[in-house]
């Protein structure tokens, strides 16, 4: 039973190949047909291009560095440009989250992280991990590392900024999306 079944696979890849082969070039194939679009070969032309997908989940902070929620989704027109951001504020891992959305331009991205201060609840840029350096007597052995910057993406930005606070983007009306 097995044999008839490697007879029947052999025989079929035959016939494909002879397909295969018959199926040369043609002569009278012009040139100008079968190259590539410009644009679909000269990606240089995107240099500088933010990638909408990473942009969804991107943090949003206010013009005080204060963190105000992250972006849940990008809106745009028919002809696909961007006109709108839907920011969600509060809640806790998606639960009880209010979806705000505001228009783009009122929305400035930004490449640079956030510079911290060292105040309460923020790290400060430069210190040490907790427990690095140090010995069992809690006195410190040497300098901690010096902090490295993060290398900077070219294809989305850190953050972005939007001149609000958080109670006030929570008083704006709730976006909801539309079934019609």
């Amino acid at each position: 039973m097995l044999t008839k079944y490697a007879v029947a696979g052999v025989a079929a890849s035959a016939l494909l190949a002879s397909v295969a082969f018959a199926q040369g070039p043609s002569a009278t194939t012009d040139s100008a047909t079968t190259a590539a679009p410009a644009a679909a070969s000269d990606t240089s032309s995107f240099k500088g291009s933010w990638r909408t997908s990473k942009l969804v989940g991107l943090n949003v902070y206010n013009d005080s560095n204060e963190s105000l929620g992250s972006i849940n989704d990008l809106l745009t027109d028919k002809s696909g440009d961007i006109k709108g951001v839907v920011i969600g504020v509060g809640g806790f891992l998606g639960v009880g989250e209010h979806l705000v959305a505001v228009p783009i331009d009122k929305v400035k991205f930004v490449d640079e992280p956030i510079a911290y201060t060292g105040t309460a609840g923020a790290p400060a840029t430069g210190g040490a991990r907790p427990g690095a350096g140090t010995t069992g007597t809690g006195t410190t052995t040497g300098a901690a590392p010096a902090a490295t910057p993060p290398k900077k993406n070219p294809w989305y930005p850190d953050h972005a900024v939007f001149s609000a606070t958080k109670d006030q983007l929570k008083a704006m009306p709730e976006f909801k999306y539309s079934t019609e």
